[in-house]
């Protein structure tokens, strides 16, 4: 059997600290640790999340979509009111853009910073009115047939002309597993979800579709297949308020409210749920942005004595350093 030095042309190095810039492939012994350890491509489980820009306008119950460097949040419950606000992200700075006709907390969004659509949300009263974005302004369009709140983290689009949204608190009536599709110029009801829920996560695209967490500190989670909801891998810790970003098959579940404000992250592969590192704010109902279980944002939300600005961005290292165990 070929041994480490005729693979790779060098014996296994003895070093008392980790190498500053590993090489994927290399290996040592760390004296210190009494460790052999090892170089290599980065996974999600690496991941690791970092400071972001700071938001313009603090927030609770705010919603966001859109990617990693190419964010926006919109609306949220202020510092002293319901705020209409509307901030694009573009990788390190948040700026403020043409608000929405309706201030409002807890309404659903889905969308780009070009086209996006708001709707639903407390103002107060509770309103069901729908604005779609065309990159310049905000126009009213058809509102959704059931009308519900408790939804800032809990739809799936990839533009304001195409989406879906499941479940909510169709207030005066318990939380609700209602699901609508939007075409660009009206809702149609489909298939309802599973489990009713309110304060879920939700994301993907509106023939492909995840939805987790919710309220009660739920750990359910089903996947939308363009006709039906079905039951899969539940997350590992239940909670609500959580934001929800990425694809049916790949994303990240963030944050979120178990009794106190959690910093907990974990991923989807399509099958099964990983514990991430967490991120450094403990936080829920904050503005969500990413494309896959690789690349994500969060931001604003409700903290532990008030609501934040804070932005943090998740990110896979390319090398990842491992320990391997010996015998």
């Amino acid at each position: 059997m070929a041994d480490y030095k005729n693979i790779k042309g060098f014996n296994i190095q003895y070093l008392d600290s980790d190498p500053p810039n590993p090489i994927e492939g290399q290996m040592w012994f760390n004296s210190t640790t009494q460790t052999l350890k090892g170089a290599e491509a980065g996974g999600v489980s690496d991941g690791t999340w970092a400071s972001g820009g700071s938001l313009n306008t603090a927030r609770g119950q705010v919603a966001g979509d859109g990617t990693v460097d190419a964010a926006y949040a919109v609306c949220g419950d202020g510092s002293t009111a319901v705020v209409g606000n509307f901030e694009h992200y573009n990788g390190s700075t948040w700026t403020e853009t043409t608000d929405v006709n309706t201030a409002r907390r807890n309404a659903g969004t889905f969308g780009t910073q070009t086209s996006a659509l708001v709707f639903n949300g407390q103002s107060p009263p509770v309103t069901g009115v729908c604005e779609q974005w065309n990159g310049t302004s905000w126009t009213e369009v058809a509102e959704m047939n059931t009308v519900r709140i408790g939804i800032s983290s809990t739809a799936a689009g990839v533009s304001g002309t195409s989406g879906i949204q499941g479940g909510g608190y169709a207030f005066p009536n318990p939380p609700t597993g209602n699901t609508e599709t939007w075409n660009g110029t009206s809702w149609t009801e489909v298939n309802n979800m599973n489990t009713a829920r309110e304060a879920h996560g939700q994301c993907g695209i509106q023939t492909a579709a995840i939805t987790a967490g919710g309220s009660g500190y739920s750990n359910a989670v089903e996947q939308w297949d363009g006709t039906n909801w079905t039951e899969v891998g539940e997350v590992n810790t239940g909670r609500e308020q959580a934001s929800l970003s990425g694809s049916s098959t790949a994303s990240l579940f963030v944050a979120g409210y178990t009794g106190s404000y959690s910093a907990l992250a974990e991923a989807w592969n399509g099958t099964s749920w990983t514990e991430l590192n967490d991120l450094a704010t403990a936080r829920g109902s904050g503005a969500r942005a990413g494309s896959s279980n690789t690349s994500a944002l969060m931001a604003g939300g409700y903290i532990s004595g008030g609501k934040s600005t804070a932005t943090e961005e998740f990110s896979i290292p390319p090398i990842a350093i491992k320990t391997f165990t010996t015998s």
